[in-house]
């Protein structure tokens, strides 16, 4: 277990709730929002398809490079448009509303349940199945993001995880060892905390703690301590379980009490500039933090790139950590070129093209033979992340997810104050979130 050391639906209905879910996933993986706007339809030979963000990098790859070779080799058009993430739901559910839908649209694995629920996108089992069987193997450590109840409807484009960094300097200067398991990190935090009077100067350890965020944090500890967040069948609330309450005291004895190792609660360091980064700038030893968060630091501040560590998942009862697909692909299910709409996909996530995509956004490529490509080979703080993959957990998928995600985040805010204990906590927010789950 982990030791504590400090204290013991619709259609119109979801795409509205789907707002949110592009909100989470912009700030936990490639950091796109904002961006241009359009319409799906097009002309009868022409491919709509439509991205969310607004990544100047990206949206250079896909328009000029991408897509003019897309369309030669098969003899076609692609329209594409970029949209901002929080616009994406409401520009879907008016193009659905007004049959002009785009043939391709990219969204998160949470929007996944409510998409299939309302039966907007395509089931894609098939054209799976009739992948070579080296591609399905090479496809599956990311495909299950993008199933809802063992179906296929998202192909992810990319992958991120969560994992602790560190800074090997500090780590050295302290004579602590790397550890592995959430224990030794909260006795290795302790050494690592510098205080001067009652204010920390360097905090020892620092878990995302900011809104959302600290569900994404919750589920990691949560999933280490071998527990869930819902039921298997996704229609009852688990997380009030005695694993859920030692992983949220855990959590809150961080930030809290006389052996707190960090007093930067609800500090959003994950969008802050890379440089400002309390890994960055030492003023935390460890910290959690994504494969674009430090891609982006050691872009940022080059010197980093031989002080930064990464460990693999912590251990309690399991080695468990928050991942998997970051933005993915789905085939309208009302599309009248459903065949041209998935080679695209195909082509999105074929060998190459998805390796260039993924150094553009900063993500993880979705195959695993991409181990061996260049940009992985060139980029050796990839690989802790990429050998995590086997213990990434991601958001449930149900249609009511992330509403469900909004109480739970509500209430763990509460613990993580100290305005109520764990089991408080999780029990008030499973009985605010299971009305919620019954209904969808």
């Amino acid at each position: 277990m982990i030791t504590n050391r400090w204290t013991a639906v619709s259609r119109r209905g979801f795409l509205a709730a789907a707002v949110s879910a592009g909100v989470l996933l912009a700030a936990t993986a490639c950091g796109t929002g904002g961006g241009g706007s359009g319409s799906g339809g097009g002309t009868a030979d022409t491919l709509t398809v439509w991205f969310p963000g607004n990544s100047a990098p990206e949206i250079e790859l896909v328009t000029k490079k991408l897509v003019p070779e897309f369309e030669s080799a098969n003899k076609t058009k692609v329209q594409v448009t970029f949209v901002d993430w929080a616009q994406m739901s409401p520009k879907l559910n008016a193009g659905f509303a007004g049959n002009n839908a785009p043939d391709v649209f990219g969204h998160g694995p949470a929007a996944a349940a409510g998409f299939a629920a309302a039966k907007r996108i395509e089931p894609l089992d098939a054209r799976i199945a009739a992948l070579p069987e080296a591609d399905r193997t090479d496809l599956a450590p990311y495909l299950a993001s993008g199933q809802v109840a063992g179906g296929q409807y998202l192909i992810p484009l990319g992958g991120s995880g969560v994992l602790v960094a560190y800074r090997k300097d500090l780590l050295d200067k302290a004579g602590v060892t790397e550890p592995t398991t959430w224990t030794e990190a909260a006795e290795a935090a302790r050494k690592l905390t510098v205080r001067d009077g009652g204010a920390i100067q360097q905090a020892g350890l620092m878990l995302q703690s900011a809104k959302i965020q600290r569900v994404q944090s919750f589920q990691g500890l949560i999933g280490s301590e071998g527990g869930e967040l819902l039921s298997a069948d996704g229609k009852e609330v688990t997380w009030n379980s005695p694993e859920g309450v030692k992983a949220l005291e855990y959590f809150a004895g961080l930030y809290s009490g006389d052996g707190k190792v960090s007093d930067q609660l609800g500090l959003d360091f994950a969008n802050q500039p890379a440089g400002q980064n309390p890994l960055a700038t030492g003023k935390a030893a460890m910290v959690t933090a994504t494969t674009g968060q430090i891609l982006q630091m050691v872009k940022a501040v080059p010197e980093l790139s031989s002080k930064i560590g990464v460990l693999s998942p912590l251990k309690a009862v399991d080695a468990k950590t928050f991942g998997g697909a970051t933005t993915g692909l789905f085939v309208n299910a009302d599309s009248a070129k459903k065949d041209l709409a998935w080679k695209f996909v195909e082509f999105m996530v074929s060998k190459g093209v998805n390796e260039r995509y993924a150094e553009t956004v900063g993500g993880l490529p979705v195959r695993a033979s991409a181990v061996q490509g260049s940009y992985v080979t060139g980029q050796p703080l990839l690989k802790p992340f990429i050998d995590a993959a086997p213990a990434y957990v991601g958001s449930p998928n149900v249609p009511a997810w992330v509403q469900v995600r909004d109480v739970l985040d509500k209430h763990l805010e509460e613990a993580l104050a100290g305005k109520a204990t764990a089991k408080q906590a999780l029990d008030d927010a499973a009985a605010e979130a299971g009305p919620l789950l019954a209904a969808q």
